[in-house]
């Protein structure tokens, strides 16, 4: 296995720079993993796809304006910290920039408090210690990924209608295209919804470097699966119901969580990396969004359907005008 087998090539304005319009009018791309069909439908299609019984797994992760801007303290130089995991309640793991000159001891000023590097983990990570942390409600941006140029003017638009609680820096992005009319015509037609959280974090932001993919070191995100939702998933699949994860975030958490057949409660950190040769286990379709080359996210979606196939989607994908990335069109693997 190596890292380019999971490449491709894709010009810039494949990518998505805003949201549309209508959050169920984006494109979706339906993929039979067992033929290898493809069909080219609307997203709000996707209630054809799924019956009576089936369970939508979805992560309502909240995503934090993670984004804080700030001056080096004593200089004149811009910083820049990008929130990742809440340690305490005053300290975070977190990016920052200009790297260099934000080393051990470090402080950058903010709007109404100070944050202080006080440690540096492996690749880059720091750990930040603010000196009034609930000054940081309201003053962080919205963590959009370095590939989307263009300003979101609503910030609502960069969460999913379901999100609750707050602690990802970036969005479960597949969960993006549903509207809460769509959602009442899935749960009207008889099907289940179960929501887990998984805290969106490093991973995200991080290529894999790695000439071989197995030698990749995959960050932990904290994930909870309550009894209740477990129960609900374990039920509807011994009913004979499919079991649909939202987005590869949901994949990760029921993987991790799922034993000797069956899902169980779980509330801890996930640190499981899917790759090629994976066998799943509680997953049976996945609804995803299309990935950057030489990602852990594109390695997932390969070990689900088979990376010759995903690629052949990804060129049909190009061929037919799709959007790429976060504010881009779906694919359902059935």
């Amino acid at each position: 296995m190596k890292l380019s087998d999971f490449d491709y090539d894709l010009p810039p304005e494949f990518i998505a720079q805003h949201p549309i319009e209508q959050r169920d009018h984006s494109r979706l791309m339906v993929v039979d993993r067992s033929t290898g069909s493809i069909s080219h439908k609307s997203f709000y299609d996707i209630i054809d796809y799924v019956n009576p019984g089936d369970t939508l797994v979805l992560n309502d992760s909240r995503v934090i304006p993670a984004r804080l801007k700030g001056i080096i303290s004593g200089t004149e130089r811009k910083a820049e910290i990008l929130l990742l995991k809440k340690l305490s309640p005053n300290t975070w793991e977190a990016l920052v920039r200009p790297g260099r000159r934000l080393p051990v001891g470090a402080v950058v000023d903010l709007e109404k408090t100070t944050a202080n590097i006080i440690e540096r983990r492996e690749d880059g990570i720091r750990v930040v210690e603010f000196s009034e942390p609930q000054a940081l409600e309201g003053l962080g941006e919205m963590p959009l990924p370095p590939y989307i140029k263009a300003r979101l003017e609503d910030r609502e638009r960069y969460q999913t209608v379901y999100s609750s609680p707050a602690g990802s820096a970036a969005a479960p992005t597949a969960g993006l295209h549903f509207t809460p009319e769509l959602l009442q015509k899935l749960k009207g037609k008889g099907i289940n919804l179960a929501f887990v959280t998984l805290h969106i974090g490093l991973d995200t932001f991080q290529p894999v470097r790695a000439e071989n993919p197995q030698h990749h070191h995959i960050h932990t995100e904290y994930g909870q699966l309550s009894k209740e939702t477990a129960d609900l998933i374990n039920q509807a699949r011994g009913k004979g119901g499919r079991i649909i994860a939202v987005g590869t975030t949901s994949v990760r958490l029921l993987e991790a969580a799922s034993s000797e057949g069956k899902v169980k409660p779980f509330a801890g950190q996930v640190d499981l990396f899917i790759l090629p040769g994976y066998r799943f286990k509680s997953v049976d379709a996945m609804l995803t969004n299309f990935h950057l080359p030489r990602s852990t996210l594109i390695m997932m979606v390969s070990a689900f359907a088979g990376r010759e196939l995903i690629l052949d989607c990804y060129q049909k994908a190009k061929q037919q005008g799709y959007r790429f990335y976060s504010f881009g069109d779906a694919m359902l693997i059935l």
